[in-house]
């Protein structure tokens, strides 16, 4: 088993899920661009396994402002790369849905 198999995203944590693609947009695209997703979905989940496992070392324990700070940084970096995802997927929608 490895590692990030070991901090499972809470059920209570939806935010942190690693997002799938939507059918209807996964079916267009081409294998490249599948590829990409998929290595994005890896580091998304890698980035959601070391917030968990932070969050559980935490229980219970004041979190100090170093810690705070690493819980911060570790959530916007999740963010960046679910942003990036979007972007790298706009080009193939419908014109009518590639800015939202």
């Amino acid at each position: 088993m490895e590692t990030v198999d070991l901090y499972k995203t809470p059920i209570n944590c939806a935010s942190l899920r690693v997002p799938t693609v939507n059918p209807s947009i996964w079916a267009p695209m081409s294998s490249t661009m599948r590829g990409q997703e998929i290595r994005f979905q890896r580091v998304i989940k890698l980035i959601a396994a070391g917030i968990t496992a932070f969050g559980r070392q935490l229980e219970g324990n004041a979190m100090f402002k170093i810690q705070n700070d690493m819980l911060a940084l570790f959530w916007n970096s999740y963010f960046e790369i679910n942003c990036m995802r979007k972007i790298a997927i706009r080009p193939i929608l419908h014109p009518r849905f590639a800015g939202l």
